[in-house]
């Protein structure tokens, strides 16, 4: 017989909050099972991974360095998919803005530019991630097209563009042929928050956008309007809201905070621009904001867990030779946990009797 997904009225608040727990716990279940294939034990693996970072002040400031961007991104994806868009490019977002970002700090390389610098350039950044992001909603607001496709597309034409700067025009002329630009001038580097480790300035600014993401989307009529907007479409039209000048606002929004956070990673902890200045932030924060039930607050605690698995990956490459696509299993086996969590908790499935025809 065939079967049928039908959506439940009533969805109780503490299936969806357990939801993230069973895809955490069946993550750790499939993580167990591909470490045993591969031979190693466990839960030395398991130990690595997420025990020994929490127990190390220094990796504990790494945790929080990659939880920033996560965090930031994240929230910017929680913004469209609350109204039903689906921005799949935030990577790209994030380059864009970082290189939009770093423009301004390589023309006043070596000058007597004054600390306007950095904010400047955290504004291009933003500026640049949403332009970036405005043009998925262009097409689709437009012509219909599948933001899906093309926020993902324009991912590569934004890595590819960053490479083709880095390794001609920007390229540093003192930097022995690496694909590389110069390194940023004090003014145009993000300040350290401690003079040991790498916490940086740009830890409070996602501290910020939490408690302004949860304001705006909680307690406004923007967030109230989003909300509709995805959950309800017709009620929304039907309420005065113009589809159009959402999609146009939450991509814009969500490619501003990408942006950001690839200007604060560049003039913070990498200091110059690189052909790859992501391990794949802005498909990881995809993971983060579903995990955390597009909350800003539930982001923030997703992001750490995410976090703690790039920081747990790199230790397994060391101490057990684990390569780190080990991590990308982890992180994706999470994302196919949570999403079949989301569908197994809104609807049920039943069995569509046959019609017979004569």
């Amino acid at each position: 017989m065939p079967l049928r997904l039908e959506r439940q009225e009533h969805v109780s608040g503490l299936r969806l909050a357990a939801a993230p727990l069973l895809a955490l716990v069946f993550t750790l279940i499939v993580g167990a099972v591909m470490f045993v294939a591969l031979g190693h034990d466990p839960v030395r693996a398991f130990t690595i991974y997420f025990v020994e970072p929490l127990l190390d002040p220094w990796t504990l400031q790494e945790l929080v360095v990659k939880a920033s961007p996560l965090l930031i991104i994240g929230i910017g994806l929680a913004f469209c998919y609350r109204a039903n868009r689906w921005n799949i490019g935030a990577e790209g977002q994030y380059v864009a803005g970082a290189v939009v970002g770093s423009w301004l700090a390589l023309a006043t390389n070596g000058t007597e530019a004054g600390p306007w610098v950095l904010p400047a350039m955290l504004v291009l950044g933003a500026l640049g991630g949403a332009l970036w992001g405005l043009i998925p909603a262009f097409l689709r607001a437009r012509f219909g097209s599948s933001e899906i496709l093309t926020s993902l597309m324009l991912v590569y034409v934004a890595q590819l563009g960053l490479d083709y700067l880095v390794r001609g025009p920007w390229k540093d002329p003192a930097g022995f042929n690496f694909p590389q630009s110069v390194t940023f001038d004090p003014v145009a580097t993000v300040p350290l928050l401690m003079e040991e480790g790498r916490m940086h300035g740009g830890i409070l600014i996602a501290l910020i956008v939490v408690a302004v993401a949860t304001f705006v989307l909680g307690r406004t009529l923007i967030g109230y309007s989003i909300e509709l907007g995805g959950s309800a479409p017709r009620a929304a039209a039907f309420a005065g809201f113009d589809e159009r000048r959402v999609t146009y606002g939450v991509f814009a929004v969500s490619g501003a905070l990408a942006g950001l956070a690839g200007i604060i990673e560049v003039a913070g902890p990498i200091g110059n621009l690189q052909p790859s200045i992501s391990p794949g932030y802005g498909f990881t924060a995809i993971i983060a904001a579903m995990l955390g039930r597009l909350h800003p607050v539930g982001i923030l605690v997703a992001s750490l867990v995410l976090a703690l698995t790039y920081i747990g990956g790199e230790a397994a490459q060391i101490s057990m030779r684990l390569p780190f696509d080990v991590t990308r299993v982890f992180q994706g086996t999470l994302l196919i946990a949570i999403l079949a969590a989301d569908v197994l908790i809104r609807y049920r499935i039943r069995r569509v009797e046959g019609t017979s025809h004569a």
